[in-house]
């Protein structure tokens, strides 16, 4: 360690609370839309890049007992799935949720608060905040938080690790945000392109989703009876369809139907297409490459000989499908929205002849090929500009 630098605990060397818990009901009623007041900051509003989203449209009076924090503290998930993974530096006065640490210098002529969230994102911090997560869903309560040690170094070798940090990051994000504009082109370039073939033409047929092949809706087998489940068919929930945007199905090896729970279950042959019929991502669709089980919340369509099973795909994942589905979903008096199997199966699409549906289909396909070469390029980009940034932390920090 370099002469004058040191650990202290972060209780030692800055002031760390809690926000307060609102109740979403009261906090929608009384603080919805108003024009002045302090932002209210959940952790919805803190991604995971370090970005706080201060225009949520929820603020808190001025004249408050409320907790703020103000600019140059920093914020900490303290628990659950993104427990230590979202942190972000505070610019401006704001009130903040009870599932956030603020993280405020004692001193601020003896802590920079940026230097205080690079630390936090370095390996030195991560390390020491896993080893205090406990419970079922992971957290670290303050007494514990506050015992986490935090490298202490002069005030102006601080500033000169925020400029070199901030200079370096700047140009590593600016590949990043490259990257995602190369990706975000390529799947509008494919979206116009599927528009484009879906436009009805002379010759196309309408047909309704009964009429193109067998409608089913998927159903769960009692989860007290273990001998439903094995390794003998997938058994395919929502999170599990179109993962790539490209109509994949993730085949789970972990949640599979056993012969006996497929009996009691229903089976779907290769080539079906499964689409989510309920709740936020009600219209999410996708095509099964080997037979399948499913769930409720998903309808399935097996096309009858004389339908290429996946022109039916591509012409249920496009936008004008999709919004006939959602406008159905939405019409139902249900807090979630939701579209039933007879609804949805009266659901309309323009068929061409089985010669044109194999050409778009090849036409698609190479596009599609085309965003998912993209999107692993942009995902490959990302980790290494990730993998840079925690070098160079380790770098300043160790």
């Amino acid at each position: 360690m370099k002469e004058g630098w040191e650990y202290k605990t972060l209780g030692e060397c800055c002031n760390i609370y809690n926000g307060n818990s609102i109740n979403s009901d009261y906090k929608m009623k009384n603080f919805s839309g108003r024009k002045e007041g302090y932002p209210f900051i959940a952790t919805k509003d803190v991604s995971f890049n370090g970005i706080i989203n201060y225009d949520n449209g929820i603020k808190i009076p001025f004249e408050t007992n409320y907790k703020i924090a103000f600019p140059g503290s920093v914020f900490i998930c303290e628990e659950g799935g993104s427990a230590g993974r979202k942190i972000a530096l505070v610019n401006k006065k704001v009130c903040f949720g009870n599932k956030l640490f603020c993280i405020a210098p004692y001193d601020n002529e003896e802590f920079i608060g940026k230097y205080i969230y690079y630390y936090m994102n370095s390996a030195l911090f991560q390390n020491q905040f896993r080893t205090f997560l406990t419970g079922l869903i992971g957290g670290v309560s303050a007494k514990k938080f506050r015992d986490i040690l935090l490298l202490k170094i002069p005030f102006n070798e601080q500033r000169r690790i925020v400029s070199y940090l901030d200079s370096s990051f700047q140009l590593i994000d600016k590949i990043k945000e490259k990257a995602q504009k190369s990706l975000s082109e390529a799947k509008a370039l494919f979206q116009s392109a599927l528009a484009e073939a879906m436009e009805p033409k002379e010759g196309w047929e309408e047909k309704t989703l009964k009429e193109i092949g067998l409608t089913q809706t998927g159903t769960t087998p009692s989860k007290a009876n273990k001998a439903y489940y094995g390794n003998y068919i997938p058994f395919i929930r929502p999170s599990e369809i179109n993962i790539d945007g490209i109509g994949t199905i993730e085949y789970n090896s972990e949640i599979m139907l056993s012969q006996k729970g497929i009996e009691v279950g229903r089976k779907f042959t290769k080539n079906s297409i499964l689409m989510v019929c309920i709740g936020a991502t009600i219209g999410k669709v996708g095509y099964s490459g080997r037979d399948v089980s499913c769930n409720q919340q998903i309808n399935v369509l097996s096309p009858y000989n004389g339908y290429n099973y996946k022109y039916i795909y591509y012409a249920m994942s496009s936008s004008e499908f999709q919004k006939k589905v959602i406008k159905e979903g939405t019409s139902a008096q249900a807090t979630l929205p939701i579209i039933n199997k007879g609804k949805w199966e009266r659901l309309p699409l323009h068929i061409p002849p089985i010669s044109t549906q194999h050409q778009i289909v090849s036409q698609l396909d190479k596009l599609s090929s085309n965003v998912k070469q993209m999107e692993d390029r942009y995902k490959k980009i990302v980790e290494e500009c990730d993998a840079l940034k925690q070098a160079m932390l380790r770098d300043v920090f160790e």
